[in-house]
């Protein structure tokens, strides 16, 4: 595995790296837009998000889910490139909406903090929506903490998602209507508070972990297996993709706050080269 480089800089908060259609989509969130790379990290479009962009995923038409975590919106993004509301989700998310995975049907599942962390406010568990694909919502799951990062497999029949103040990845089934049952721990990661993840053809499961500044390859059951080092910063989230599926593009920033990465603009996506390619959904 190679080294880290860093292929784009100057953002202020960058996450929820999504590889699509030969492109590295990227929310810088505290900027409040969306970057649109190649995969030598030269931007190729940008544009602007209500609330600060988040979890991004497709529907099966082609158009484009962006989460909108101040406002707690689910966003709808045509051909026409016009932004228009797919979904309120306010009334299952307490805190700010974060990241989400769209599944083959345009089902939506988005995660949310469930807390005012930034004005102090203890942790709680709180709730994932369940977005249909006429932006119609219910609750996939209750009881996370944190509900972050999520990746499906690739025969459509289980979520893992990152419950980051938990220290662990967990798995449920999705059900014929969508919902989440049979809830397991995917994987106890002790010590780590796992942001962004993403999934390989093996089934591995990597991790962001900005507080121990290292994206981790994880098996179900805990074992780390591999490691890629971050320096000058910390990475928060991270995405399998590239023209052979085995660049590891990370998501880092040297701070999490808001006016101190947009006065800094440190924020950057770094890129390693990975032996095991991103895992592909089954037709």
């Amino acid at each position: 595995m190679s080294g880290p480089e860093t292929i784009a800089s100057g953002l202020a908060f960058p996450e929820g790296p999504r590889w699509h259609s030969g492109r590295l989509w990227v929310s810088d969130q505290h900027e409040g837009s969306v970057h649109v790379m190649d995969e030598r990290g030269r931007v190729e479009e940008r544009f602007a998000v209500p609330g600060g962009p988040s979890g991004m995923g497709w529907l099966p038409d082609g158009d484009l889910l962006v989460v909108s975590m101040e406002e707690r919106r689910l966003y709808r993004r045509g051909a026409d490139r016009t932004l228009t509301v797919h979904a309120e989700l306010a009334p299952l998310h307490p805190g700010h909406s974060n990241d989400m995975v769209v599944d083959r049907f345009g089902r939506a599942y988005v995660g949310n903090i469930g807390f005012a962390f930034d004005r102090g406010e203890e942790p709680c568990t709180t709730a994932m929506a369940l977005v249909m694909p006429d932006g119609g919502i219910a609750c996939a799951a209750d009881e996370l903490l944190c509900p972050n990062g999520s990746v499906i497999t690739p025969d459509g029949r289980t979520l893992i998602v990152a419950e980051s103040l938990a220290g662990r990845l967990t798995a449920f089934t999705i059900g014929a209507d969508g919902r989440l049952a049979d809830r397991r721990c995917f994987a106890a990661i002790d010590g780590h508070v796992p942001d962004g993840i993403c999934l390989d053809a093996e089934g591995y499961v990597w991790a962001a972990s900005p507080f121990a500044q290292e994206v981790i390859r994880v098996r179900e059951g805990g074992e780390i297996v591999e490691r890629v080092r971050i320096t000058e910063g910390a990475p928060y989230a991270c995405a399998l993709g590239g023209k052979d599926g085995r660049s590891l593009f990370i998501c880092c920033a040297p701070d999490h706050a808001r006016e101190a990465t947009l006065a800094a603009r440190g924020g950057r996506i770094d890129r390693v080269t990975v032996t095991v390619p991103a895992a592909l959904e089954m037709a």
